[in-house]
C-alpha cells in the first residue's frame, strides 16, 4: 500500500485481515496462552497479517458502514475464533482430565500447582500430560496445522458471515464428548495396573492382618503408576498425530456448516 496514494479500500482490507488473525489466532491453545505477553501476541498478529495480506486477505468494500454492523461483525468473529478454539482444546481437556483421573488414583490429587497458561489449579499430573501433549504437538508441526485451518476461513467465512447453524451445533457437541473418552483411553492402562494392586493388597491385608499395608500401599502404586507413565506417553505422541491428521478435515467441515456460501 502506497502511503502517498492512500486507498480507503486497501486500508480496510488490512484492518479487515488484521481483525480476522487476531480473534482467531488469541483463541488458539498455544498463541493465545495467558502467560504470553500481550505485546509479543500483538506482534504475531501484526506480523502474520503482513505474511498473509498479499495472498489472502478481504476486500475492502466488505467493511461495514454502520456501526452496529461493525460490532455485530466483531462478535460473529469472536464467536468464529471461539468455536475454533473449543474444538481443538477439546483434546488438550481430555488428556489432562486423564492426569487428573491417575492422580486421583495414584495419590496426588493433594499436590496441586497453579497453571500459568490458564490460571487454574490443577494435579501435578494433569499438568505433565498437558505439557507432553503440547510438546507432542509442537513436535509434529500441529502449530503449522491451526495457521492452515486460520487460512481456510479465510476462503469459507467471510467478515461477520458465521452462521450457527444446527450441523454446526450437533458437531461441536459430539466433539465435545471426546474429553470423556479421551481421559478414559489415556488412564486406562495405569487404572487396570492399581486396581490389581489394590486387590493385591486386600488378599495380602486379609492373609496378614499385621502388616501395616498403609505404608507399603502408597509408595508400590505411585512407584507402580509412574513406571507405566511411559505407556501414557506413547499413547499420547500416537493420539496427537491422528489428531493433528484429522485437523484439517474436521475444521473445514464446520467451517463449510456455518459457511453462508
Amino acid at each position: 500500500m502506497d502511503v502517498f496514494n492512500f486507498n480507503p479500500s486497501d486500508f480496510f482490507s488490512f484492518l479487515l485481515t488484521f481483525l480476522r488473525i487476531s480473534l482467531v489466532v488469541f483463541m488458539f491453545p498455544l498463541f493465545g496462552a495467558d502467560n504470553l505477553p500481550q505485546m509479543l501476541k500483538g506482534a504475531i498478529c501484526m506480523a502474520l497479517t503482513f505474511a498473509l495480506l498479499p495472498y489472502l486477505s478481504f476486500p475492502g468494500h466488505l467493511m461495514p458502514a454502520a456501526n452496529w454492523q461493525i460490532a455485530l461483525m466483531v462478535i460473529g468473529e469472536l464467536v468464529l475464533g471461539f468455536i475454533i478454539g473449543m474444538v481443538i482444546r477439546f483434546t488438550f481437556a481430555g488428556i489432562q482430565a486423564g492426569g487428573e483421573l491417575l492422580a486421583m488414583q495414584m495419590g496426588f490429587s493433594m499436590a496441586t500447582i497453579a497453571d500459568p497458561a490458564t490460571g487454574n489449579q490443577q494435579t501435578v499430573l494433569g499438568h505433565l500430560l498437558y505439557t507432553v501433549a503440547m510438546l507432542s504437538f509442537l513436535a509434529l508441526s500441529g502449530h503449522l496445522f491451526l495457521l492452515k485451518s486460520l487460512a481456510d476461513t479465510f476462503e469459507l467465512i467471510p467478515p461477520g458471515g458465521l452462521l450457527l447453524t444446527p450441523f454446526l451445533t450437533s458437531e461441536v457437541l459430539s466433539l465435545s464428548s471426546t474429553i470423556f473418552t479421551l481421559a478414559l483411553k489415556i488412564a486406562a492402562p495405569v487404572v487396570a495396573v492399581l486396581f490389581f494392586i489394590e486387590l493385591a493388597l486386600a488378599l495380602v491385608a486379609k492373609a496378614a492382618p499385621q502388616m501395616n499395608l498403609l505404608i507399603i500401599g502408597f509408595p508400590l502404586k505411585i512407584g507402580v503408576g509412574l513406571f507405566f507413565m511411559g505407556i501414557i506417553f506413547m499413547l499420547i505422541s500416537q493420539h496427537m498425530r491422528t489428531f493433528i491428521l484429522d485437523m484439517i478435515p474436521m475444521i473445514t467441515n464446520l467451517l463449510r456448516s456455518a459457511s453462508p456460501q
